[in-house]
């Protein structure tokens, strides 16, 4: 690329760029937002806060506390299936057990579910 020809690009970006910031400063709500920035300023600096101040106000739960390990939600159940053809037992805590899966298949879902003990 010339060098002309990249000049002439930049300045197609450039004038691109400059009609959206155009567009940009006629836009309400980015006012808005520029108006409630300066005044937050200025109330910050009249009460000698700075941002870390003013979260711990607002949202007084410490963020730096490392999340509990442990689980939040209760624990699965052991559920005991009980097979009355072949008298065969199966404790599972999930429905993913490769007996009950193969029973299921033999005998149909809602008859082993009845085998729940």
């Amino acid at each position: 690329m010339t060098r002309l020809a990249e000049y002439r690009r930049l300045e197609a970006e450039l004038a691109a760029q400059l009609q959206q910031l155009d567009a940009m400063k006629n836009d309400g709500h980015l006012k808005r937002e520029i108006q409630f920035e300066q005044e937050l300023r200025s109330l910050m600096a009249e009460y000698s806060m700075n941002l870390r101040h003013i979260i711990q106000i607002l949202d007084p739960t410490p963020t730096s506390v490392a999340p509990e390990t442990g689980r939040k939600h209760r624990p699965r159940q052991v559920k005991i299936y009980k097979n009355p053809h072949t008298g065969e037992v199966v404790e599972t805590k999930g429905g993913n057990h490769r007996v009950l899966g193969a029973w299921k298949e033999q005998y149909g879902s809602k008859e082993v579910d009845s085998w729940l003990q």
